[in-house]
């Protein structure tokens, strides 16, 4: 895309989870490294996350998902993105994740898992490498 700017990350809450502390965390984490972070709030179904993070010209969403369905939630982002010509957007997330799902998502096109005690500095760290590469 060869967009400028701030890197634009859409942080969203999927699904039926009502625990939010650790995506606030990162959306924070985000904002105080220069990133532009639209945080859309709780229980955001993955057709309102996909319609955020388009109309807000995002370059990548993160997910943060508790509840056990992220192999159903993180599918569906996936391809309403596909659906909606908005395949380069990067979808990474994080939560309570079983190390056994990981390869399988990736496998989906879930860019970055990040499990619990994954720091906030090796996130934005991550984010800043892979969501818009310096080289074009």
């Amino acid at each position: 895309m060869g967009r400028s700017g701030p890197i634009r990350v859409v942080v969203a809450k999927p699904g039926l989870d009502g625990h939010d502390r650790g995506a606030k965390v990162i959306a924070r984490a985000l904002r105080d490294a220069g990133m532009e972070v639209i945080y859309t709030g709780l229980h955001q179904t993955p057709e309102q996350i996909v319609d955020t993070a388009i109309q807000e010209d995002a370059d990548a969403i993160g997910l943060s998902i508790l509840s056990g369905a992220h192999n159903t939630l993180f599918a569906k982002v996936i391809a309403l993105l596909a659906e909606r010509d908005a395949a380069d957007i990067k979808v990474f997330g994080g939560g309570i994740i079983p190390e056994a799902d990981i390869a399988p998502l990736k496998a989906q096109g879930v860019a970055e898992i990040f499990t619990p005690g994954a720091t906030t500095t090796s996130i934005v760290a991550w984010v800043t490498a892979n969501v818009r590469p310096l080289s074009v």
